[in-house]
């Protein structure tokens, strides 16, 4: 089968499941008719890669190559021994006695976000817009969490704009250039004012006097990691790590709540039990707040957020360059080839997934994971290159999703059409607009 591809979105995701279901293993395509790209979309393909530490690759066509000026080499982008280095220095901003106290902070946020839901509804709004709303609600607690403080950054790009010296040059180069100037500055103003609190004051978390101080952030522990040789972090390392921080813990959990709301919205018969599940919980209590205890009872709930990150993929595909040959079902692929795990269409693989379009949380419970490769659902990828803050985001989105299903029913908007388009993250061409109405059940 060829073609060209028509583009990122609902069609083009359509050609990529048309291409997956012709060709379940792995499939080619060519980026400017000069580059061959192999495509591995099933669990057998996908893992002799997964399971390996290949680098990304960082040329100006690759995805990773146009996102070095705004995010540099930090975890998301490096390779090598730099990756392995940070890798282990930052493992333990992710521990659970970190994690713990962002519980609270992800309650607070939560509450903002419904105080805004209530005046839109007093002011006549009868649906509003899931995408603005719930990404400055990630952006709000990742800020809150990692560094106390506000910014914001986006970009998209075009082929034809791949080389530096011809992007930098127009109009949207020139805008992206100060947005990331203006980022950078932001970061390093952040870490500056924050390496002098703790030179001051040493490691929050103690007690001072009769008042504990500040819970121990992302940002303390990159500041005062340090190698077996007592060789910490550059400043530049840093600034890298923080602001790859402030995107994979923005975007990717802003686009994975927005699709696991919309598919309980489409299907009311899913939200009324992840309710139940979430009025159990609730009942008897003074307080509608999500606990640590109560994370790993929200059972349903979390079956709903997996199967919305698997039908609608917030990461959806991630790429890596060979460093020698690798043998793929029999067949010998050379060193430096390019290679894009696509996980949009490992997620629909036919092959893989019964009714792959179907919303259906039941594929995940413990009988059902159990039938399958362990590589066929990877969100969050797999491997020594997984996700190092994983815990977070699933933990951000049960604490979110739960407090707004608890309080709120959540209707489509009928005249709203919904289309997906791929960016950074899966998003909507024109958003998600939702209805949101109050529950008789739930505490005022």
């Amino acid at each position: 089968m060829g073609g060209i591809y028509p583009g990122p979105t609902e069609e083009g995701l359509s050609y990529q499941r048309l291409k997956c279901s012709l060709y379940p293993l792995v499939n080619r395509f060519w980026v400017m008719r000069f580059r061959p790209v192999l495509v591995f979309h099933h669990p057998d393909s996908v893992k002799v890669i997964l399971k390996t530490t290949e680098p990304k690759p960082t040329s100006q066509t690759s995805i990773y190559g146009m996102g070095m000026a705004w995010l540099g080499e930090g975890l998301l982008m490096a390779n090598g021994d730099k990756w392995a280095r940070n890798r282990r220095l930052l493992t333990p901003a992710f521990h659970f006695d970190i994690l713990q106290p962002y519980v609270k902070v992800y309650n607070e946020a939560v509450d903002i976000l419904m105080v805004k839901i209530e005046e839109m509804s007093k002011n006549g709004c009868q649906s509003f817009e899931l995408f603005s709303h719930i990404g400055l609600l990630s952006l709000d607690i990742i800020l809150k969490c990692a560094f106390s403080y506000e910014s914001n950054c986006q970009v998209l790009g075009k082929p034809y704009l791949y080389p530096d010296f011809i992007f930098y040059r127009t109009q949207k180069g020139k805008i992206f250039r100060r947005h990331c100037d203006f980022v950078h500055s932001v970061s390093e103003d952040i870490i500056d004012k924050r390496r002098q609190t703790l030179e001051k004051e040493g490691l929050p978390n103690k007690t001072v006097g009769n008042k504990k101080s500040r819970y121990l952030d992302f940002l303390d522990i990159l500041l005062t990691a340090k190698d077996d040789n007592g060789t910490g972090l550059t400043r530049l390392e840093i600034r890298n790590e923080v602001d790859t921080f402030l995107f994979e813990g923005h975007d990717t959990t802003t686009s994975s709540m927005c699709w696991t709301l919309y598919s309980l919205a489409e299907h009311q018969e899913y939200q009324q039990r992840v309710q139940a599940e979430i009025d159990e919980l609730m009942m008897n209590r003074d307080s509608d707040y999500i606990e640590n205890s109560d994370l790993q009872k929200l059972e349903y709930l979390t079956l709903c957020i997996k199967e919305g990150m698997r039908l609608h993929s917030p990461v959806f595909f991630i790429q890596r360059i060979t460093t020698k040959e690798i043998t793929v079902e029999g067949m010998k692929i050379p060193a430096d080839t390019a290679v894009a795990i696509e996980l949009y269409n490992l997620h629909h693989n036919a092959v893989v997934w019964e009714n792959p379009m179907e919303f259906q949380p039941e594929r995940f419970l413990p009988e059902n994971i159990a039938k399958r490769d362990s590589y066929a659902f990877v969100p969050f990828s797999a491997g020594p290159r997984n996700c190092i803050g994983q815990h977070f985001a699933m933990n951000e989105q049960k604490v979110i999703l739960a407090r707004l299903l608890h309080r709120y029913n959540f209707k489509l908007e009928p005249n709203h059409v919904v289309r997906k388009k791929l960016g950074v993250v899966m998003r909507a061409e024109n958003g998600i607009r939702v209805v949101a109405t109050p529950r008789k059940t739930c505490m005022s």
